[in-house]
This record gives structure tokens, C-alpha cells and sequence, in this order.
């Protein structure tokens, strides 16, 4: 119980129930320097429209990128690709095969977040030899990830597609953890039709499959019709249950 309260910070424990600190929706407008991580969960939301005269500034989008790359992964095979677009004209057609949705072309930044489309000796032995180099040739390492093979390897490519596309899920949450931290809005988007992103990006010939989109870039407050509206969420006590 103590650790949990140590972690959730703002929130305290009393018995087996969940009682948290309560926030302000409306803090959302507010400047975010030196807050909480509750409250800059807070502060983000799904931003409908987004400023296009304002560009995130590269350090903060390489804050972001790096958060990405060094999110956790099933036996730390990170199997996806992370592709950055800010090409005004890939930004538009991308924008197409996602229903219009125009914060694809007013954020500064498109991630795309592309799974492999499968495991193969190839893609776990790169993963192998990157640990060795680190942590040296241990003999569990290469007999952990010669298990691994032995696993991933006879399933079909769409169980080992779905698999690396959870990764690729871990990844987009914290990268929306790290761009309310600096400062920056985002917007998740999976209504998207993936085959044609595929195409525009050539990803089939990286073996890859796009999974879901995340246009980086500022909020316009005088546009937005969902900035002013209250942070909508279940009670805890609807979600969680403490076993103890």
C-alpha cells in the first residue's frame, strides 16, 4: 500500500480504496512549467484543431522521440519504426487516408509508429548481437533469444504483427506522457486506412505495417471546440480493483 501511494504521488490510499487528489479540468489552459505528472495528464487532450503558424521546436521534438526509443518492449525486441514526417506534401496525402483529419497537415510533426510486419531470425539475432555488445557475450543471452525464436518464429505473420503492433501501443503512451511534458499537444489517430499510409511511406518494403498516427504540434484556443469542454473520465472506482 505504501509503495502505491509513494507512486501515484498525488493520490492517497485509504483501505483498498483508490481517493485521488482532485484537478481542475479547466487547468488545461494553463502553463505547465515545474507541474505534476497528473497534471500535465491533465493539461493534454486530444487536440481537434492545431495551430499550422506554430512548429514544435526540434529539441522538444527529439525530447519526445528519444522518450519513444527508450520505451519498454516485449523481451526489449522494440519491434516497430518510428517515422517522422514533415514533408508538406507526404503530411497532405497522409492526411487523405485519414479522413481529413487536419491536424495531420497543421501540426509541424507527424509520427508514424509502423510495426514489423513479423518476427524473423534476422530481426531477434539484431536484437541479440545489440545486447551482447552492450552487456557482453553471456550465454543466457544468446539462450534467451534462441528460445524467443523457437517461439515467435512458427507463428503465423499476422499473430507476430499483432504482437509487435501492443509494442508499438507502449511506445505511443509514453510518447503522449512525454509530449504533455514538454509542452507540446498531440493527437492519437487510428482512423486511418493503413494499406494506403503503407504505400505512401513504401513500408511494405521495409517490412513494416503502419499502426497508428500521432501529429505533434500547439493547440489553437480560438479554434478548438473541445479545449474548453471538462477532462471526461470513469471514477477509479469503476475501473480498478485493488487485490490485496
Amino acid at each position: 500500500m505504501c509503495l502505491l501511494a509513494a507512486l501515484l504521488g498525488s493520490e492517497y490510499i485509504v483501505g483498498n480504496k483508490y481517493i485521488p487528489h482532485r484537478f481542475d479540468a479547466d487547468n488545461r489552459t494553463d502553463t505547465m512549467t515545474k507541474s505534476t505528472l497528473i497534471a500535465q495528464l491533465n493539461w493534454r487532450y486530444a487536440t481537434k484543431k492545431m495551430d499550422p503558424s506554430k512548429a514544435v521546436p526540434q529539441d522538444k521534438v527529439d525530447t519526445i522521440v528519444e522518450a519513444i526509443r527508450m520505451a519498454p518492449t516485449s523481451s526489449g525486441t522494440q519491434p516497430f519504426e518510428l517515422i517522422v514526417v514533415t514533408n508538406p506534401k507526404v503530411k497532405a496525402e497522409i492526411c487523405k487516408a485519414a479522413g481529413d483529419q487536419a491536424q495531420i497537415t497543421d501540426g509541424s510533426h507527424l509520427l508514424v509508429f509502423a510495426a514489423w510486419d513479423n518476427y524473423t531470425a534476422e530481426r531477434i539475432d539484431a536484437v541479440t548481437a545489440l545486447n551482447v555488445e552492450a552487456r557482453g557475450d553471456l550465454p543466457m543471452l544468446n539462450a534467451y533469444y534462441d528460445n524467443l525464436k523457437s517461439n515467435y518464429l512458427p507463428r503465423e505473420a499476422d499473430v507476430n504483427y499483432a504482437h509487435a503492433a501492443r509494442q508499438a501501443y507502449i511506445a505511443l503512451g509514453v510518447a503522449l506522457v512525454a509530449a504533455a511534458e514538454q509542452e507540446v499537444d498531440s493527437t492519437p489517430m487510428e482512423g486511418f486506412d493503413p494499406a494506403k499510409v503503407d504505400e505512401i511511406l513504401n513500408l511494405k518494403a521495409r517490412g513494416l505495417r503502419s499502426v497508428i498516427l500521432l501529429p505533434l504540434g500547439y493547440r489553437d484556443p480560438a479554434a478548438d471546440w473541445l479545449l474548453p469542454m471538462k477532462k471526461v473520465r470513469k471514477p477509479l472506482d469503476t475501473i480498478v480493483t485493488l487485490v490485496d
